[in-house]
């Protein structure tokens, strides 16, 4: 897939499910819930066991169901691997250049990680074509919203205790899109493999996306 095609898909679905267990078993389950549910855009942790293998498995079941990216990617041999095995785009939680310019260089979309004025713009001007702001729960909404002055042309991805109770709030700030963890995916509910329970609560994350971006911005 392309990297304008990925990119479009990503801010149209406005949630991009972080997805992070100690047991890579059940999560290709788990990604088909969060499909069934209106969440299509997820990243799998490369600190999940196995975490490149459950990406090559995923994407011969789901097809492309799901886009599906790589997240804690640390350096660009790393990237290289996830690409490889089938990610879509990539996801750090720092900026790393030469993982960028990787990602450039292959036409994928890449969202570094940054918690500053300074390195978010550091990440921009590299070519990211999101930067995930981490963690963003010790900034809060309202620093979305103060960049927006400075930075109105940067897409911003707050991920980092993100819930249905910040996220129309971030999205009103300004943000792109958000990260979703553990608030999306329970790990009581992964290690039950309660279904349904994982897509009604997709649903519930869906709505919350429509619902805010119904809202005015400021």
């Amino acid at each position: 897939m392309k990297r304008t095609e990925a990119l479009e898909r990503i801010l149209e679905s406005g949630v991009v499910a972080v997805v992070r267990f100690h047991d890579p078993e059940p999560l290709v389950e788990a990604l088909s819930a969060l499909a069934e549910g209106g969440i299509t855009v997820a990243e799998v942790t490369l600190t999940v066991p196995h975490a490149l293998e459950v990406i090559r498995t995923a994407r011969q079941r789901l097809g492309e169901r799901v886009l599906l990216g790589a997240g804690t990617v640390l350096d660009p041999e790393a990237a290289g691997a996830a690409l490889l095995a089938g990610a879509e785009f990539i996801v750090a939680p720092t900026v790393n250049v030469e993982v960028i310019r990787l990602c450039r260089r292959y036409d994928k979309v890449v969202m570094p990680g940054a918690f500053t004025p300074t390195e978010i713009l550091t990440a921009w001007e590299a070519g990211a074509d999101i930067v995930k702001v981490f963690p963003a729960h010790v900034l809060g909404p309202e620093f979305c919203r103060a960049l927006r002055g400075p930075f109105p042309h940067i897409r911003l991805m707050p991920t980092g205790g993100v819930d249905l109770r910040t996220l129309g709030d971030y999205l009103a700030a300004g943000a792109a899109c958000v990260g979703v963890g553990s608030q999306l995916l329970e790990p009581a509910v992964l290690a039950m493999r309660q279904w349904d329970r994982l897509t009604a609560l997709a649903r519930q994350y869906v709505h919350a996306v429509q619902h805010a971006r119904q809202r005015p911005r400021g």
